[in-house]
């Protein structure tokens, strides 16, 4: 998660203030902490938590940790409004979590990452050896836990700065969020006062001077009153840091001088090095997260203790995870409430089939080591077996994941690019994914992931930040691969992540040819000496009769556009490969697309295949849908946030390439599954004139034998109930239907001439749906089966 600098200090203090605010006030406050405008990953899920002292929704902060120090009437009322705005603040859920149900809460689901500790020593350990490696507890040293880490250490010394590091998707934000709501709630009694800073809303100050008092009230101003009895209260103050890479810190004399006056305005980073000096408020506990790069830019003897976040490392825990999010009750409620009983047997065997999985599939459980990949597992389990919320795709998912993750995260702060986090990792991950599914091959050597990761470096900045990249984020896209016969090669995290990437790499314009990079960079050249030379040619041409001029001049109109000429060639290539793709025939007998993904989650029922067998061909049916649903406006919007735009004009264009293609390779008759991944390329685009165009020409609809489940039924009628010519036919026989599914797909049957609903045991609730559409005044059918 990341807080701050969208805004204005000054909102801050006029939201904060009473107790009795009205949540309007507070909103762009929460926001703020929260995530939509600053999307990490939400404080609390994918690195989840479980408060084995029962949930505390629906209670109030408590005071009972409350000591001598805030004894009078006005503090003690201080320290309780700041604790329920804090407890507020930090409870409140993303857009993301909204769609597990209307009374899901956070608290209820929380699982403890585990926390190593280590030493200086290991941290000093060379960078390769810790880019994709597991850490696992270190025998004899048990998981620290939240109420640990400020216990003495091994010499019976007292513990005042912890520093928790981990790499992107770990859980940093997640145990700052339950830090903050333990305090909250009374469960942290050794801290009278708690106060949060992002470290990112303070580097965005630059350096403005600001006293640390300043910087509490502008933030907290319900602590204004109380801010002189800071200094008094010792250990039992704790600040906590989040994000602290985002901070250029220089505890050298020369660079930050002394300051142990909490009222003298600092820049903030002085404010922070001498907080951590310890010259500043010497007795106070600090808490400070940051990702693996930016531990040694606090000098180790300022440190008590080292916690490295492991993540979800025991597939026990992972298993917890998934039956506390998975069996909430408003998870997959039924689409009008039909089916509750078939719904709670299904969220039971979903848990049931995914803990098989990963007991017998290790490389899923390799992916679950990130916390934050377990919510996207339940993210897509719910995409793929509730009710679909409107507009929601797959590729919506994957990309507001890495909104999550990544949004607001620069690859260094110290360096002068600021470039994004994300923006390096889509042409890095992305080039190395792209290859990936043109060579159709999933698993890769050292040597494939070096040449992406290396290849056209040249200064030493370059360097520095593939050093930051490799410690913070490759574990993120990267695993080490379990299964056997592939030792010592790596692999995407999940499959679709694989596929996600190349597709981003495609749609940014990153692949290009050395004639393509040369070409535009000569294009640009002449564009912008072009209209200065045309300009003296014209002049010398009305004094002096040079017959060669205009000729020369028409030439440097030229180059442009036979540069643009070649660029659309391109982009007709790229549609050509991503359409051949979809309709391979090798993969017309396949399961559809999104019974993929499910199986790669929950595995496959029945017998493996024997590990002497010869491989299958990869399958990448989903690259092309991912192009298509990246292309969106939705998402579009989402990846410009990560920095990663996508121009208007270029999915324009790139959008008539694909509809060209699909329009000659489309009217071909597919089989039922092919037909519905077809069907699910459009849904995943958002753009009904588009597919109103191409799909112009369909007029059977054969799904027979494709189980129809929610998310199928709503891809379906998405698409296609809009459509204004009739349907000769829609065969939906032996496709599990319910009538759920029938209510769904009503727009699409009124459009139908001959409508096939045999073998599917509807049951007697059908009948009404039917009666409805044969009474319906714009039903068109003439035969029902």
């Amino acid at each position: 998660m990341r807080w701050g600098r969208y805004l204005p200090r000054a909102s801050w203090g006029s939201g904060l203030g009473g107790a009795l605010q009205s949540a309007d006030e507070r909103i762009p406050f929460l926001i703020h902490w929260s995530w939509p405008l600053k999307g990490k990953l939400p404080l609390g899920l994918p690195s989840a938590f479980v408060h084995h002292r029962g949930s505390s929704t629906g209670s109030s902060p408590t005071s009972r940790s409350r000591g001598k120090l805030f004894q009078g009437i006005s503090a003690s009322e201080a320290v309780e409004c700041h604790r329920r705005n804090l407890a507020e603040w930090f409870s409140r859920l993303p857009r993301e979590e909204r769609q597990f149900g209307p009374t899901f809460a956070l608290d209820t689901v929380h699982v403890d990452p585990v926390i190593r500790e280590s030493t200086p020593d290991e941290l000093l350990r060379p960078p390769a050896q810790l880019a994709l490696e597991h850490q696992h507890p270190t025998a004899g040293l048990p998981p620290l836990s939240l109420s640990q880490l400020f216990d003495p250490d091994a010499c019976g010394r007292r513990v005042q700065t912890v520093v928790l590091y981990g790499t992107v998707g770990t859980g940093k934000s997640t145990l700052v969020r339950k830090m903050v709501l333990d305090w909250c709630y009374g469960r942290l009694p050794a801290f009278e006062l708690l106060v949060p800073f992002s470290c990112e809303d303070l580097s965005s100050l630059g350096s403005a001077p600001a006293s640390l008092c300043q910087l509490v009230a502008q933030r907290y101003t319900s602590l204004k009153e109380i801010l002189p009895l800071m200094a008094a209260a010792g250990s039992r103050l704790l600040f906590v840091l989040h994000g602290l890479e985002r901070l250029n810190l220089d505890f050298r004399l020369a660079g930050t001088g002394l300051c142990s006056d909490p009222e003298k305005p600092e820049a903030p980073a002085a404010i922070i090095v001498n907080l951590l000096r310890k010259y500043m408020l010497p007795e106070a506990s600090i808490l400070v997260t940051t990702r693996p790069s930016a531990v040694g830019r606090i000098p180790s003897k300022y440190v008590g203790r080292y916690g490295e976040i492991c993540g979800f490392s025991d597939t026990n825990l992972q298993k917890l995870y998934f039956q506390l999010r998975l069996n909430q009750p408003d998870c997959g409620t039924g689409a009008g409430g039909a089916g509750i009983s078939a719904t709670l047997a299904q969220r039971d065997s979903l848990v049931e089939m995914l803990s098989r999985n990963l007991e017998g599939h290790h490389q899923i459980a390799a992916a679950c080591f990130l916390p934050s990949y377990c919510w996207l597992v339940c993210a897509t389990l719910h995409f793929l077996h509730a009710p679909t919320p409107p507009g929601q795709t797959l590729t919506s998912i994957y990309t507001s994941f890495l909104r999550l993750n990544f949004s607001g995260e620069t690859l260094d702060s110290t360096d002068p690019s600021n470039l994004s986090l994300m923006a390096y990792a889509a042409r890095t991950m992305g080039k190395l994914a792209y290859e990936g599914v043109s060579s159709r091959k999933t698993y890769f050597s050292e040597d494939d992931v070096r040449g992406c990761l290396e290849a056209g470096l040249k200064t030493e900045e370059e360097f520095q930040l593939l050093h930051v990249f490799r410690r913070d984020a490759l574990r993120f896209f990267l695993a080490p691969c379990v299964g056997p016969g592939h030792q010592g090669t790596f692999v995407f995290t999940v499959p679709a992540m694989q596929e996600y990437l190349a597709a981003l790499y495609i749609v940014l314009g990153l692949r290009k040819t050395t004639f393509q990079r040369v070409g535009k960079e000569v294009a640009e050249l002449v564009g912008r000496v072009g209209e200065d030379v045309s300009l003296v040619l014209g002049i010398v041409a009305k004094l002096l009769p040079l017959r060669a001029l205009p000729l020369l001049f028409n030439l440097l109109k030229v180059v442009p556009r036979v540069f643009g000429r070649v660029v659309g060639k391109s982009r007709e290539a790229v549609a050509q490969a991503m359409v051949l793709e979809m309709f391979r025939e090798e993969d017309y007998y396949n399961d559809d697309v999104l019974d993929q993904m499910g199986a790669s989650i929950l595995g496959v029922e029945g017998p493996r295949r024997h590990p002497d067998e010869p491989p299958e061909d990869e399958v990448f049916e989903l690259f092309p849908m991912f192009m298509g649903g990246l292309l969106s406006a939705q998402n579009r919007a989402v990846l410009a946030q990560l920095g990663c735009p996508i121009k208007t004009l270029d999915a324009l264009e790139n959008a008539q390439a694909i509809k060209k293609k699909l329009g000659k390779l489309g009217r071909q008759v597919l089989p039922p599954s092919e037909l519905l991944d077809h069907l699910f390329f459009h849904y995943e685009f958002q753009n009904q004139r588009f597919s109103a165009e191409v799909l112009s020409s369909l007029r059977q609809l054969n799904l027979a034998g494709v189980r129809m489940t929610p998310v199928k039924c709503t891809v379906v009628a998405a698409v296609l109930g809009s459509g204004r010519h009739a349907l000769d036919e829609v065969n939906l026989a032996s496709c599990q239907l319910d009538p759920a599914g029938l209510h769904t797909l009503m727009p699409v049957f009124l459009r139908a001439r001959k409508l096939g609903l045999q073998l599917n045991s509807l049951g007697p609730e059908a009948c009404s749906a039917l009666r409805d559409l044969l009474l319906h005044d714009q039903c068109q059918i003439t035969t029902l089966r």
